[in-house]
């Protein structure tokens, strides 16, 4: 399993009302370390779709919120990318404050898909051995 750390400041368009994170605005957070967790790996989103004609739509996102985070926090999200199991790929977000408290976590799930079938396909063996080491 890999795991990966990145940091995000909250901007002040990310919030609600109340100075919190509009929850909504997680999944995007949710995104980042995702894409950002495979760079690591040394894979790259733009080349699966322009060059091997991959795509990864999320299939399911779960999440739990414990605190909220608010305007100008530095956000800490850990992700857990697990191994692949046929077409799917699941990832792992913790996201923490500067405290070091958990603010919230989720699950997702994305799924191989070929961009010219539009079908789910196996994930390549290449994306398989990439994601088998560990980054730190």
């Amino acid at each position: 399993m890999i795991r990966h750390e990145t940091q995000i400041r909250v901007r002040y368009s990310e919030t609600d009302q109340m100075g919190y994170v509009y929850y909504g605005n997680y999944a995007q957070y949710y995104e980042i370390a995702r894409v950002e967790a495979m760079r690591a790996a040394g894979i790259r989103y733009a080349d699966l779709e322009r060059e091997y004609g991959i795509w990864l739509p999320v299939v399911s996102m779960n999440v739990r919120y414990l605190r909220p985070a608010a305007y100008d926090d530095l956000l800490t999200l850990r992700t857990f990318v697990h191994p692949i199991e046929g077409s799917h790929l699941r990832f792992d977000t913790e996201v923490f404050n500067e405290g070091g408290q958990l603010l919230n976590a989720a699950r997702v799930t994305l799924c191989f898909v070929d961009s010219v079938t539009r079908k789910r396909t196996s994930a390549p063996a290449w994306i398989i051995q990439k994601l088998a080491g560990t980054i730190e």
